[in-house]
């Protein structure tokens, strides 16, 4: 049996914002949602920096590489965004969340690379588990017990982040699993999941095998909530071929 991971990504401006600051990469070995922050030419230009830095990634890597090839990929984007701003002061504050899934290339492992609030969740079962942990000050409430989950989700500052990609010094988080058939994926910017909620994502996920149409129907469902942010889903599965 040889798994292989089958992806789609979509994004949308959403309802609100003048322009899309969220970037992405829909491969064969790797899938990564990056959203900017920092002013809109800023937000741009940072996370497609660190798409394009993890993006030659997306080639087939022995199982005991995968989170160092990660790592690589965020120094290097780390380092370009640095650049950036020393070549322009007004991109002081610039950066980007990144979340980003790597495949090995004989389907029996895979490593997550995360820092900031986009989110990866993985379908297992018919089950929804978010497997990624928000850099955010609200999870930090909910992590120490001043609020709880569901106070997080309308916390006036649920969109303050505390760590994300900006030129300096920064600690993803690291994970690594071993892959299923069956596995769905689904990485997206904040502006699904702060607007959907987690019993609809599963609802979706469940019911629509096709990736395309469950994509484009999780977006749909944040334009219907509102669309307040730019919306990025991506949608990757794992099969046997």
């Amino acid at each position: 049996m040889t798994l292989k991971l089958r992806s789609v990504g979509t994004s949308d401006r959403g309802l609100i914002r003048s322009g899309n600051q969220d970037a992405m990469h829909s491969g064969a070995w790797l899938v990564a949602v990056a959203d900017g922050m920092g002013g809109m030419a800023a937000g741009d230009l940072a996370s497609r920096i660190a798409i394009d830095a993890v993006a030659p990634l997306d080639v087939e890597t022995p199982e005991d590489a995968l989170v160092a090839a990660l790592q690589t990929g965020i120094e290097l984007a780390t380092a370009r965004i640095h650049q950036a701003v020393e070549e322009d002061r007004e991109r002081q504050g610039m950066g980007t969340t990144l979340t980003a899934l790597l495949f090995s290339r004989t389907g029996s492992c895979l490593a997550l690379a995360h820092v900031g609030d986009s989110r990866a969740y993985l379908f297992r079962d018919s089950i929804l588990k978010q497997v990624t942990r928000d850099d955010t000050f609200v999870q930090m409430l909910v992590d120490q017990g001043v609020i709880s989950p569901e106070e997080a989700s309308s916390h006036p500052r649920r969109a303050v982040v505390t760590q994300a990609l900006q030129g300096e010094q920064v600690s993803p988080s690291y994970a690594t699993m071993v892959p299923r058939v069956g596995d769905r994926w689904l990485l997206c910017s904040d502006g699904l999941s702060n607007v959907v909620r987690p019993d609809t994502l599963t609802e979706v996920l469940r019911e629509t095998p096709d990736r395309d149409a469950c994509a484009r129907r999780l977006i749909d469902l944040a334009l219907r909530a509102g669309g307040p942010d730019n919306i990025t889903v991506l949608i990757a599965d794992v099969v046997d071929e």
